[in-house]
């Protein structure tokens, strides 16, 4: 157990251990969403809370779509709506695609090694 935190017993999708490997992964995830359509934070939330370990809040979707803006990997819109006031659409942008495609490569490997680790008997 790492100091300072909870016991992985029984973690689950709402534990620390969870709660970290989401903050690790979301961005990536919020990326991927948007490489095939534009979606707006609602949007982007019911489609995250479809995968319990990937669920997440206003509180962290806002600010995490205001830093992909910020950081140019994403851009907005305004688009009117039929059910209430127009709704601020995000799509990638060229940067954004790229650092999809960069997660994307390094990903299986990267998981690969995590599995490796963190299978007993497999390490020396």
């Amino acid at each position: 157990m790492i100091p300072g935190t909870a016991s992985n017993e029984g973690d689950g999708v709402d534990g620390p251990v969870a709660t970290q490997l989401r903050k690790g992964v979301l961005e990536y995830c919020v990326l991927a969403l948007l490489r095939d359509e534009p979606r707006y934070g609602v949007e982007l939330l019911h489609e995250l809370g479809r995968f319990p370990a990937l669920a997440t809040s206003q509180g962290t979707i806002y600010p995490l779509l205001s830093r992909l803006r910020r950081a140019g990997l994403a851009d907005t819109f305004l688009r009117d709506s039929d059910s209430g006031p127009s709704r601020r659409y995000y799509t990638l942008t060229t940067a954004g695609h790229r650092a999809l495609e960069d997660f994307t490569a390094l990903w299986p490997a990267f998981r690969q090694t995590v599995d490796h680790v963190l299978t007993p008997g497999e390490h020396p």
